[in-house]
């Protein structure tokens, strides 16, 4: 049987691992050592080269080898992150570089095929099935794309494995650990905090937070500008750019073990950037960038219902993680030393692999895992508001239902928008999908009934289905997007709805009422179309006064105002309903004898004026 390989799929660096028969993780060799630089050379010959070559010709060529793709995958043209974009069909971005054009998919995938070649060579025969690594923040978008590039490098994808549970499963089954667990997870490209409950065998990620746009490459980032600013330098030429970022991240990592260093850069196309530099002015620099991985952090432990004094440990994983002034900003948010007896390099590919191999082999008995859903998924309603279906944390897999139904006479077709984020309107959270269930029966407003069922899978990739109960109409789809999330809602999701949370929930309140009041008016007008007769002319200029102020209200923001004119125009109609029903009572029973109406259901009358009606009402097609 081929062996399965467990794959890290980092900004930074990648690499694989397979499970030997004692059960232990074992890391594939690449040129020097496990980790296979990320990089991928389109200027090298009609192949692209991929690793260590790729990275050293990055200097010199820089407009013909893409570094950091993790950050491009699944994101828009608008996304590209400085890098030559060549725009894309339907929202997807491509990369112009060394005269072709390639999707940041593409470029996943010689990266995959890369660590595929050097594991057969590892191994002696063609590996088996994989298990990718994600960032536990990673977006529906993001996992696709993903999953695509396996697919497009000829691996069978078992499963998407969010990165820090990968790396405490290595860390928890190497040492039979028990206990809760925060696994603080600084990439290259990301960062994620987890928390996670260990107990033989079963890994219960009990939250999760983070930031899919903060990792060392930031870290260089800022260090670059700096110096290039001290130095009182212009921005140089591309070319110059990724080789000071290069020497940037060199210089991080030596000051993790060195107190001082010495640069000394000649940039191409002009410049020269001489000077020591020490762990102290470095960490200076470095600061507000790493500061921003404790919001994330806090946001996982409310979440999780836990104080920092709770936890058993808190578990390093990637390379940044290195980097002292990470170490110690991590010691004085939960309190207590970080553990650092796992490889933050290797952890999640040992994880990874460990996974790999449990479910190529059908599954161990003693090793259960229990993700979580990063950010909510819903439903849009009429008024904009948002009827969440799978909340934030929810164990995956995981479904929900929720019945929705038609807002008007005779409609015949319901979109159904999916979305994605914390907010309480539609508008402010991500768009995920929209279609139109089409051909349901012309029924009054609310009678119709649509079952909308969202179905997360164990990658946390979204399904989504509708099914009328009358017909048995039903359509069902996979949420697919094409571009990612942009670069300031998956960190500030959660952060804007708690800042904003009493805003949004007035908003959701006054878009409820608005449409309990169209719905109001609209019954009434057909109601006094029909029976307008029974009113006084007193009585019927009462009720035109109530609804002209209903309807000003309906303009207005003001939620109570629009209350308390809903209210008035309900209970000025309230007579008028009254004498509608004993009218309609009336004429069905009129002429007939008691003995004929005996054990008869009673007779169908019409709504009153103002009916409040079901509040799940999709919007119309």
């Amino acid at each position: 049987m081929a062996r399965a390989l467990g794959i890290d799929l980092g900004t930074t660096h990648s690499l694989a691992a397979w499970v030997d028969e004692r059960g232990r993780a074992r890391l594939v060799e690449m040129d020097r050592g496990p980790l296979l630089p990320s990089a991928v050379d389109y200027g090298a010959g009609p192949e692209p080269r991929v690793g260590a070559a790729a990275l050293a010709a990055a200097a010199e060529r820089p407009g013909q080898v893409v570094l950091s793709v993790k950050r491009l995958m699944g994101r828009g043209p608008g996304e590209a992150e400085g890098r030559a974009a060549a725009g894309g069909e339907a929202g997807a971005l491509r990369l112009d570089v060394g005269g072709r054009t390639v999707t940041p998919v593409e470029v996943s995938a010689e990266i995959l095929r890369a660590l595929r070649r050097r594991a057969a060579a590892a191994l002696g025969e063609p590996p088996g099935a994989c298990v990718i690594t994600v960032p536990a923040y990673f977006d529906d978008a993001q996992r696709q794309a993903t999953r695509d590039a396996g697919r497009l490098a000829g691996l069978e994808v078992l499963r998407l494995l969010p990165e820090p549970t990968a790396a405490a499963l290595a860390y928890g089954l190497d040492r039979r650990v028990r206990g809760t667990f925060a696994v603080y997870d600084l990439g290259g490209g990301t960062f994620d905090l987890s928390v996670l409950r260990l107990e033989e065998g079963l890994f219960e990620v009990l939250s999760t937070a983070g930031d899919t746009r903060l990792g060392g490459d930031d870290l260089d980032r800022a260090l670059a500008e700096a110096l290039l600013g001290d130095a009182g330098l212009p921005p140089p030429a591309p070319a110059g750019w990724r080789a000071l970022l290069l020497a940037a991240r060199q210089a991080r990592e030596r000051l993790s073990a060195e107190p001082e260093v010495a640069l000394d850069l000649v940039l191409p196309g002009g410049g020269r950037l001489a000077r020591r530099l020490s762990r102290g002015e470095l960490e200076r620099l470095l600061a507000p960038v790493v500061e921003r991985t404790g919001p994330p952090c806090r946001q996982a432990l409310r979440d999780a219902g836990l104080a920092p004094g709770a936890l058993d440990g808190v578990v390093l994983v990637g390379g940044a993680t290195r980097t002292p002034l990470v170490r110690r900003l991590v010691r004085e948010l939960f309190g207590q030393e970080p553990l650092t007896d796992a490889d933050p390099d290797t952890a999640v590919a040992q994880g990874a692999a460990l996974q790999a191999d449990a479910l190529s082999r059908g599954g161990r008995p003693d090793l259960l895992l229990l993700d979580v859903i990063p950010l909510s998924l819903g439903v849009e309603m009429m008024g904009g508001v948002v009827e969440r279906l799978v909340p934030r944390n929810a164990t995956i897999p995981a479904s929900a239902s929720a019945e929705l139904t038609t807002h008007a006479d005779g409609q015949t077709g319901l979109v159904v928008h999916v979305v994605q984020g914390e907010r309480e309107l539609a508008r402010d959270c991500r768009s995920l999908a929209r279609f139109t269930l089409r051909g349901i029966p012309p029924l009054p407003a609310g009678a119709a009934r649509v079952r909308i069922t969202f179905a997360v899978d164990a990658d946390g990739i979204l399904s989504v289905s509708a099914r009328e109960a009358l017909t048995g109409l039903a359509q069902e789809i996979q949420v697919r997007p094409t571009t990612g999330l942009s670069e300031e809602e998956v960190g500030r999701l959660l952060a804007e709805a708690l800042e904003r949370e009493g805003e949004d929930l007035r908003a959701r309140f006054l878009a409820e009422l608005r449409v309990q009041a169209d719905r109001s008016l609209a019954a009434l007008a057909a109601a006094l179309a029909e029976d307008g007769d029974l009113l006084a002319r007193e009585e019927r200029e009462e009720l035109d006064l109530r609804v002209r102020g209903l309807a000003e209200a309906m303009a207005g923001d003001d939620a109570g105002a629009l209350q308390a004119w809903l209210s008035s125009l309900e209970g000025a109609a309230e007579p008028f309903a009254e004498r509608r029903v004993a009218r309609h009572l009336d004429r069905a029973l009129r002429g007939r004898h008691v003995e004929e109406v005996a054990g008869e259901r009673p007779p169908a009358v019409p709504p009153g004026p103002c009916p409040g009606g079901p509040r799940r009402r999709a919007p119309e097609d």
